[in-house]
């Protein structure tokens, strides 16, 4: 595997070297892959840590705190490839930004959890006060879903509060006591677990998507330019391998993982990072052979709202 890995690594150097391609920088072509600091950059650190260590910056790895920045990148078309929430991208699409769903590299990273320990199953919610970073994004409806199909109204059953209006802010009150109960996204979770030895997972939401639906949840989406997908369809292809291999190695050398993602400053600490990583879900899956997984995951979020998904189910051209 891991001359596999290095040997489509240069093979990556080599044609992103080539002269007359993409942007002009100076005198070289740089491409670029906007992804986001978390598990979309853990999955893909074994690659992130090789372009560091080859001193080639042909092919450069932005990482971001939140989604709208990547978004941004998209808009201006400074992102060839660009890693966010399936939901965002699929209203992108919609929107008639130029990009294509290549695979699906994270599948779930939310959690309830908090220092509430009364709770042992669905029920036990009732009455509670649970917070959630904010109303319409994809942890309220994901979450609201699953309250619905567990027999709680989410609206009458219990207190759904928005007052922590990010992950941060969210993960943050949860440590310092402020919040009991809250649903958060990997790795969060394993930062406020070591701040606080109270903490505990109280549901897997991952786990109770899959004994509803069947399947894991397609949280996150790995987009590529349409120009690049139609102009440099090689190069392309060598960035998706070299993502999909990077993925399969973390999950196979954790330890090594994490060590990486301290160095790149993804997370501050190498425990937190070894415990975040099989909580984060990472499997680098090609669009095409799970296609109709996504739009029954795409179709639950149109059910309960449109907008959250652009208005509409993405069309067949959304998928590469």
């Amino acid at each position: 595997m891991r001359i596999r890995f290095f040997t489509c690594i240069i093979i990556i150097v080599l044609l992103f070297g080539c002269k007359n391609t993409g942007r002009e920088v100076g005198h070289s072509s740089v491409f670029t892959i906007a992804t986001l600091k978390g598990p979309s950059s853990m999955g893909m650190i074994r690659l992130i840590d090789s372009l560091d260590r080859t001193g080639d910056h042909s092919l450069q790895v932005k990482i971001l705190n939140e989604p709208i920045q990547v978004r941004k990148m998209m808009i201006e078309g400074t992102a060839d490839f660009a890693i966010l929430p399936l939901t965002m991208a699929a209203i992108l699409y919609n929107k008639e930004l130029e990009y294509k769903l290549v695979a699906v590299p994270v599948w779930g990273t939310l959690y309830l959890f908090g220092s509430d320990t009364t709770i042992t199953n669905w029920d036990d919610l009732r009455g509670k006060r649970v917070h959630v970073m904010a109303r319409g994004m994809t942890p309220d409806v994901l979450f609201r879903y699953l309250l619905r199909q567990n027999g709680i109204n989410p609206e009458t059953d219990m207190i759904l509060d928005y007052s922590f209006p990010t992950h941060i802010d969210l993960a943050n009150a949860v440590a310092a006591g402020q919040a009991e109960l809250g649903v958060i996204s990997e790795p969060l979770v394993s930062l406020v677990m070591q701040r606080n030895k109270q903490v505990r997972s109280v549901f897997d939401l991952n786990e109770e998507w899959n004994k509803q639906q069947g399947v894991l949840i397609a949280q996150t989406a790995f987009l590529a330019s349409d120009a690049i997908l139609r102009d440099h369809t090689q190069l392309a292809e060598q960035v998706v391998a070299a993502c999909a291999a990077s993925t399969r190695w973390v999950n196979r050398h954790p330890d090594s993982a994490a060590t990486m993602i301290v160095n790149h400053h993804i997370l501050p600490d190498h425990d937190v990072a070894l415990h975040a990583i099989p909580r984060s879900n990472l499997k680098f899956v090609r669009a095409k052979s799970i296609k109709t997984q996504i739009e029954e995951y795409l179709n639950i979020f149109y059910r309960m709202n449109p907008d959250i998904i652009g208005g509409k189910i993405p069309d067949e051209d959304f998928y590469y």
